[in-house]
């Protein structure tokens, strides 16, 4: 893996941290919150994590759940067949109950759909790679 690059000023690497942790945490609520995307935000904490703390960058890229799927994504751009069909479903299965459950304009429900059709694009073109 690659090693960190530290920036000089300790402020610049107390910030990288912090927002690497509310990246990950975001990131952990949209495994359970289909509209805010999980990979994203994974692979923004890998981001800051590598150039503010060897530390937390080892921990989230060896992570026994995550650093898997960060490391395909990031080397291979790909992930699981089974995890995109997962993806899938579930996105599609919340943006229209939502759609059709909650009280709000036809903006907010185009805004919805649209979010479905790029995470969907975006899904679909990642290749597919192999389950351990």
């Amino acid at each position: 893996m690659k090693k960190a690059r530290k920036k000089k000023s300790p402020l610049v690497r107390a910030l990288f941290i912090a927002f690497g942790i509310i990246s990950f945490g975001l990131g952990v609520i949209g495994i359970f919150l289909p509209l805010l995307p999980t990979t994203p935000f994974m692979l923004l904490s890998a981001f800051l994590f590598l150039r503010s703390s060897d530390k937390l960058y080892l921990w989230l890229v060896n992570h026994r759940i995550f650093g898997k799927y960060i490391h395909d994504y990031m080397e291979n751009r790909s992930i699981p067949k089974r995890v995109k069909w997962f993806t899938l479903i579930l996105l599609w299965s919340t943006i229209l109950a939502s759609i059709s459950t909650l009280n709000v304009n036809n903006y907010i429900r185009g805004l919805l759909l649209l979010v479905a059709i790029g995470v969907t694009v975006h899904v679909v073109k990642l290749r597919n790679s192999h389950p351990d």
